[in-house]
């Protein structure tokens, strides 16, 4: 109760009224909820204004329309560190780029070590992993990812969540950290798309748990996403537990309720992935939320573009059998080399995806304080 207090002591009462956070249904709740909201369309221009609605309650809820419109064109003021990471097929530069009034975007951008024409990029944003030795972008699996997808041939911007890493400017429990980072997100893909090595139409994005938050939000919200894995994180019945994926009232209003479901089916019909597993809150994927969302695809015609992969033994993570999965789907849909990071068995090979210190990571090396260097 202390912690609600704390990041949302500052909205109103009907903002407070109007959050869905953490396991806001039931399991059994959150199937009729579902069914509830099947029932207000019947047709593909039915489901397209519901999911105007919903995007326009997430833009709404988070306070973004003015935010977004206000930077649309602004240039952009970048930081790039002079020290570049020379890697076995890729590079990785750490940079930061200007988000909200002076603030930074921090992060790290993968780049595969020879480019010729236009390439895909992809977004990828982490979760809640803040342990020391298991951090942010800092993370060993998170960092593979990364490489391995610049390795396949796309530039790949890797960064901090609020309040996490070198993005110190915010409190991750600010009570506008989802306004916050989603904005961070969009204003990446500005930043991506002006890049001239960039496919502005060959954009991707992956997060898991928090991070696949991310990426569903983003996705719903901006059209140039063209394809999208979120990991671990789509459930009917559990809304996010932090603030930044749930704080402000973007599921609920005087007009609607919705759910991540139906955020995530919004991506429709772009292709997207769900990876799914037994040990945690996506443990109903194959049966609930997977169904509901290729449903919103056959509207289109286009439910083949859908996938959910299911690991029913394994647990909350974007651990290696999540992220073969991801790179297949990714290599599919954004024309990468996904022969590049297979053995000679046709086994993906991770093993030159090295994992830097956190050290040769930093933007601001001479700013972070000591105890996120551990």
């Amino acid at each position: 109760m202390f912690f609600l207090i704390l990041a949302f002591g500052f909205q109103s009462i009907a903002q407070r009224e109007n959050l869905c956070m953490g396991d806001y249904y039931t399991q059994p709740e959150a199937v009729v909820a579902l069914a509830k909201a099947k029932s207000t369309y019947t047709n593909k221009k039915e489901w397209e204004e519901r999911k105007q609605l919903i995007i326009d309650g997430i833009l709404k809820g988070s306070g973004l329309f003015k935010l977004l419109e206000e930077y649309k064109d602004k240039p952009f003021n970048t930081i790039i560190h002079w020290d570049k990471n020379e890697m076995d097929g890729y590079t990785v530069e750490n940079i930061a780029i200007e988000g909200i009034s002076g603030t930074y975007i921090t992060g790290n951008l993968y780049k595969p070590d020879t480019i010729t024409g236009r390439v895909p990029a992809i977004l990828s944003p982490h979760g809640h992993w803040y342990y020391p030795g298991n951090y942010g972008r800092f993370r060993a699996n998170f960092q593979k990812r990364c490489a391995a997808l610049a390795k396949m041939g796309a530039i790949v911007f890797a960064y901090d969540m609020v309040g996490y890493g070198e993005n110190y400017q915010f409190n991750h429990n600010d009570s506008n950290a989802l306004q916050i980072q989603l904005f961070n997100s969009s204003r990446i893909v500005d930043y991506l798309v002006s890049l001239n090595e960039v496919d502005p139409y060959r954009i991707g994005m992956t997060g898991a748990s928090g991070g696949g938050t991310q990426t569903f939000l983003l996705t719903a919200i901006d059209q140039r996403i063209a394809v999208s894995a979120p990991v671990v994180q789509i459930s009917a019945h559990f809304f996010g537990g932090c603030g930044c994926e749930s704080g402000m009232p973007i599921h609920k209003s005087s007009k609607h309720q919705t759910s991540n479901v139906e955020i995530a089916a919004t991506a429709a019909p772009r292709p997207m992935l769900m990876v799914s597993d037994g040990g945690d809150w996506t443990l109903n994927t194959p049966r609930v939320e997977y169904p509901y969302i290729k449903a919103v695809y056959k509207l289109y015609n286009k439910e083949n573009l859908v996938e959910n992969v299911h690991l029913e033994d394994e647990v909350h993570d974007y651990g290696p059998s999540k992220r073969a999965v991801v790179y297949k789907f990714l290599a599919k849909h954004l024309g990468l080399n996904y022969a590049a990071i297979l053995d000679e068995n046709e086994t993906i090979d991770e093993s030159t995806c090295e994992v830097l210190p956190i050290y040769k990571l930093l933007v601001f090396p001479e700013r972070l304080s000591n105890h996120q260097l551990k």
